[in-house]
Order: C-alpha cells, then structure tokens, then sequence
C-alpha cells in the first residue's frame, strides 16, 4: 500500500462515514494522518486476531475533533491535544496512543536522504519566506560539504486543519521569534507563500511532484515514499537523524500526568539525542457512552494495541508508550461510563 492513500484510508475494508451502520464489533474513528499508518498496521493485526474491525479515516486532526464532538464516529484522534478546558467542556476523554517524529522532506535530486542539515531557525525563515533558494548563505554555512542549487524553494503546507501543522509551527515559534510573530502557531496557520496538500499523503504527493520543494510530514510517510529529509541540529547542539531511537529520547523525561488528557509538548526537548520535533497522537472519546458496546471495543482495541502493538509501530519508526505511561492510561479508561454511571465493560476492568 502507498503512503500517499494512507490519509484517505478505511482501515479494514471500511465502509465510508454516513453509509450503512457497522455491525456491533466493528467501530470507527477519524482524524490525525499522522498516526495513519501505525492505525493501519493496528487494525489489521487486530482483524487477523479477533476478527473485529476498526474503520478509520484520516482526514486531519481539526476533522477528527469535530467528528467525536458531533458524535458521528465511536473515536476521534488529534495530534494536538486538546485543552484541559474543551475536554471538560466537551465532556471528552483523551489518551496518547503512540510517538512519532515530523521531518522536513525536500525534492533536491542530488542529496540524499539525512545528508542535509538544517536547523529550527533556518527551517523557520524557509517557511515564513525570508529563505528563497537552496544555496541562500544560511543554509550553505550548515552544509559546507554540499554543492545545492540555486532552485527557488517551494514550501508545501498542509491545507486542512491539521495537528502535524500544530506540532510543527509550535516549534518553529518556539525556535524563532519572527516566525512566531509572522507566522504563528496552531492546526490552521496563515501561510505567506507556497503550495497547500491535504493530509500527510497530500503533502508527501506535493514533495515528490515539485522539484525544489520542502515539506513537513510524519517520518512515516517520508520513508514510504522515499522522500530525502533532513537531519535536524537539535536544542544541545547535536545533528540527528529522525528514527525510534531519538524520537524516544525527546520523550524520556515527560511528565505526562502534569497535563490534563496527557497532553504535553515533547518538542524542542533537551537530550543530546533527542529528535526536535517529535509529538504523541492522541485519541478523543466521550466520557458518557452512548453506545457502551462500541466504547468498550474501542478501549479493548486500543489495550490490544498498547500491549501488543509496539513490534508494529517500531517497524514504522514510531515509539510506544512507556509502561508506566501504559498504566496511567487504562487507569483513565474508568472515566468512560455507561448510562448507569459503571464504567464500560472491557477485558481488565
């Protein structure tokens, strides 16, 4: 299967949202493509074991909000976390569910995949429209050793409402003062030049099609489509390059019980091998299930996957939760409660 059909996926030969309900096993979710693939993997294996379906459909993280707040779907899913205030507003339950890394992908034919480097600042002016070319000084001082073109560079954004956008302007404000006060951060950002795709995939799609172009996506994507990223200088100083291992470092010394729904910022971390931008995707369910059955097979897929998954999500470079993480997270499963106030039934409880 190609990344670029990943944000367009229907995990387990879905059904479309609105069409026929499913039965009572299978449920569905959508939102964030930037958990897609692993959600695929996920789903499949979890298919093979139990015969249950998860139908999932990526179509940004803003969709997914607005799908669990409307209750057209038994999950929702964001790389933006919300708010401590719009979960209890919303009445919504929210969990991280695996850790991933954006990466900066370019169309430059004559460099190769890590070769170059680039750091949150010059990324920053790239993207705000103060770096224009491939050999503007900045970059040439990062990679003495490479002969880059002259190519005009064509920045390539998300055009839907997307969290991998959140995750990415929140570095880059935090990096640079001017692109915070140009540019800013947030799922929808008023870009000042370049070319829009939708999803992940539509980003990825753009990259491949336009020579001289950057983009930003989940690592995922750009190994599938074997896009040329970037190694990254990240906050101590260090050139590393996006895998498992240094995604898993910008996460180490997180205190996710210090915000509500789990919802903290693993970017532009300390660690000498830490990725700079690195982020955990997060799921949405309401606390009051409407269709208990439903709720429960969500929880159980997602246990399933936080105890049996991590192989999967290694293989895709993901990171899993940390055992400890894992804990704290069933231990919030008890806030989703039927019509009776009990918590919904699922394997552990």
């Amino acid at each position: 299967m190609k990344a670029n059909t990943w944000g367009q996926l229907l995990v387990g030969g879905a059904l479309a949202l609105g069409v026929t309900a499913a039965p009572a096993a299978d449920i569905t979710g959508a939102g964030a493509t930037f958990p897609a693939p692993i959600y695929a993997k996920w789903a499949e294996a979890y298919k093979a074991k139990t015969g249950h379906r998860v139908n999932y459909q990526g179509i940004g993280s803003g969709g997914g909000v607005k799908q669990i707040v409307g209750k057209t779907v038994d999950f929702g899913a964001t790389d933006d976390p919300m708010k401590g205030d719009d979960l209890e507003k919303n009445r919504l339950l929210q969990f991280p569910a695996v850790i991933g890394g954006i990466v900066a992908v370019a169309h430059l034919p004559d460099v190769e995949p890590g070769q170059m480097r680039l750091d949150g600042p010059v990324l920053a002016d790239i993207y705000r429209g103060a770096i224009t070319k491939w050999n503007d000084a900045k970059i040439a001082a990062l990679n003495p050793s490479l002969q880059l073109p002259a190519t005009a560079i064509t920045p390539v954004y998300r055009s839907d409402s997307s969290g991998t956008t959140a995750a990415f302007t929140d570095y880059l404000s935090q990096v640079s003062s001017s692109f915070r006060s140009d540019i800013g951060a947030g799922k929808t950002v008023n870009w000042k030049s370049g070319v829009g795709g939708k999803g992940n995939a539509g980003v990825a799609a753009n990259v491949t099609k336009i020579a001289g172009s950057i983009g930003y996506v989940e690592y995922a994507y750009a190994k599938q489509n074997k896009l040329t990223h970037a190694a990254m200088i990240n906050r101590d100083g260090r050139t590393v390059q996006p895998n498992d291992r240094t995604f898993a470092a910008a996460a180490a010394n997180a205190d996710w019980a210090s915000q509500r729904g789990f919802g903290v910022n693993l970017n532009n971390r300390h660690g000498g091998d830490a990725w700079p931008m690195t982020s955990a995707t997060y799921i949405l369910m309401h606390r009051s299930a409407e269709k208990p059955q439903r709720s429960a097979e969500v929880l159980e897929f997602f246990r399933w996957a936080l105890h049996d998954g991590g192989p999967l999500a290694l293989e895709l470079d993901y990171v899993p939760l940390p055992a400890g993480v894992v804990q704290q997270v069933e231990a919030s499963w008890a806030g989703v409660r039927d019509g009776s106030g009990h918590p919904v039934p699922s394997a552990g409880n």
